[in-house]
């Protein structure tokens, strides 16, 4: 598992809102059972009132979705399959998302 790389949400109860997870967890803690994931969301891609610096905007299979850092989770890394695309390239706007959420800068 590599950090930045993009999965399919393996939860079916929300996989049509949020299609997919970023795995955002340093592989300096690989050993754990579980991965920190955000969610890539449906949900407010197309609004212009969230924060780019909080919910930047991410294309994944040409569908514009939306980084959710405040509703990153834990999830057991058994789930995560195969990853559909890797973000590693933006991991400095998933890292300010992150710090946004966190600190609030």
């Amino acid at each position: 598992m590599a950090q930045f790389d993009v999965y399919a949400n393996p939860n079916p109860a929300t996989r049509a809102t949020v299609p997919f997870v970023v795995d955002v967890q340093a592989g300096l803690i690989d050993q754990l059972p579980t991965r920190l994931v955000m969610p890539l969301s449906r949900v407010g891609a197309s609004q212009s009132r969230l924060p780019l610096n909080l919910c930047p905007s991410v294309e994944v299979n040409g569908e514009a979705l939306r980084l959710m850092p405040h509703l990153a989770a834990a999830i057991d890394k058994r789930l995560l399959r195969l990853p559909v695309l890797s973000i590693a390239y933006r991991a400095n706007e998933v890292g300010a998302a992150l710090d946004a959420a966190v600190c609030g800068i």
